[in-house]
C-alpha cells in the first residue's frame, strides 16, 4: 500500500470545504481523490467557461439551480442514471413539457461532461432526448388581443406596453427586458441579448414605437419587469376573459402572433426568419402552413385539367 493510500485510509474525510472524499480514482498510474460536489458548485466553477454572457447563460443558470434543488442528495461524486431519472420525473410533475426537459437536460449534460473531463466526477449517465411533440402554435386573433390587453392594462400600464411591444416586434420576453434606451433609434430597434447570440434589428410599428416614448427612469424601457410577476398578471388576465384553461396561451404566444400575422400577410418565409432571428429556416417553417392562401392558385389548374374538351375541339 502506498503512502497516499495509507493516508486516505486514516483520514477519509476532508475539511477543505469542497465536500468529502468519496472515492479514489486511478488516472495514469496515480491515485487521484474524487471529492463530493454539488451542481451549484460545478456551475460556479465552470459557468463562465462553458457559456458566453447573455440570455442563454442566464437561462442555464436558472435551469441548473432548479435541478440542484430537486436532487434528493445534493452532494455526489458520481451522477447515476437513477439520479437523472429522478430529475426528469420531478420536472414532469412540475408540468414541464418534453421540450423544456430537453433544454434543461442539455445544460446539465454539458456541465457534467466538463466535470467528468476535469475529474470532478468519475462516471456519467446516458442522456436520452425526450420525444417532443410538434405542438400547437397558439396565436391571438385581433379580438382576443384587444380583450386580453385591456385586462392586463387594468393591472399594469407597464405590462400593457410590454405586450404591445412583444406582439409587434416578435421579441422574446427576455430580449425586451434586456433592451436599452439607445437600442432604439430612427424607427428601428436592435436586440443584442438574444437566444442565438446574434443581434438583429427590426423596424417598429407606430404603436410599438409609442411604447418607447414613455420616460421611465433607468437604462431600459422594460428593465423593471419581473418575469414571474408579469406571468402572474398574464394568467390572471386570461382567466378574467374566459381563457384560463387555455394552456397554450402563454406570453410566448405574442411572438407566435407576430409571426403568424407576417406569414398570413404574404411575407415570404425567409424574411420572417430574419425578423424572428431564427438560426435555421426549419424553425420558421412551423408557420408556413398559415400561408395556405398561396395554394389557392392551384385549384383552377386542377379544375381545368378535368374539364371536357368542347365539341369543336
Amino acid at each position: 500500500m502506498s503512502a497516499d493510500d495509507k493516508a486516505a485510509k486514516q483520514n477519509p474525510i476532508s475539511g477543505s470545504g469542497f465536500g468529502s472524499y468519496s472515492v479514489h480514482y486511478q488516472f495514469g498510474g496515480q491515485v487521484r481523490p474524487v471529492r463530493s460536489v454539488t451542481l451549484r458548485l460545478l456551475l460556479e466553477r465552470y459557468r463562465d467557461i462553458l457559456w458566453d454572457d447573455g440570455l442563454h447563460k442566464s437561462n442555464v443558470t436558472t435551469f441548473i439551480l432548479e435541478l440542484h434543488d430537486l436532487l434528493i442528495t445534493a452532494e455526489f461524486s458520481t451522477f447515476t442514471t437513477d439520479m437523472l431519472d429522478g430529475l426528469i420525473g420531478a420536472l414532469r410533475r412540475r408540468g414541464n413539457s418534453n421540450a423544456t426537459i430537453n433544454r434543461k437536460m442539455a445544460a446539465l449534460s454539458k456541465l457534467l461532461r466538463k466535470a467528468y473531463k476535469m475529474g470532478d466526477i468519475h462516471s456519467l449517465p446516458e442522456f436520452r432526448r425526450q420525444k417532443e411533440k410538434a405542438g400547437r402554435i397558439r396565436f391571438l386573433e385581433p379580438q382576443e388581443e384587444e380583450r386580453l390587453f385591456a385586462a392586463i392594462r387594468t393591472r399594469s400600464e407597464l405590462y400593457y406596453r410590454l405586450c404591445i411591444f412583444l406582439v409587434d416586434t416578435g421579441a422574446r420576453l427576455g430580449e425586451a427586458i434586456s433592451l436599452r434606451w439607445n437600442d432604439a433609434h430612427n424607427g428601428r430597434v436592435t436586440f443584442w441579448v438574444t437566444k442565438s447570440g446574434r443581434s438583429r434589428s427590426v423596424p417598429l410599428t407606430a404603436r410599438a414605437a409609442e411604447t418607447l416614448t414613455f420616460e421611465v427612469p433607468g437604462i431600459g424601457p422594460f428593465q423593471d419587469v419581473d418575469q414571474q410577476q408579469f406571468r402572474a398578471a398574464w394568467n390572471a388576465s386570461k382567466t378574467e376573459i374566459g381563457l384560463g384553461s387555455d394552456e397554450d396561451l402563454v406570453p410566448h404566444a405574442l411572438r407566435h402572433t407576430c409571426a403568424s400575422r407576417l406569414v398570413r400577410g404574404g411575407i415570404d418565409i425567409r424574411r420572417v426568419q430574419m425578423w424572428l432571428g431564427h438560426q435555421t429556416l426549419q424553425m420558421t417553417m412551423r408557420y408556413a402552413h398559415l400561408a395556405s392562401h398561396d395554394l389557392d392558385m392551384c385549384v383552377p389548374i386542377l379544375e381545368r385539367a378535368m374539364q371536357k374538351p368542347s365539341a369543336e375541339e
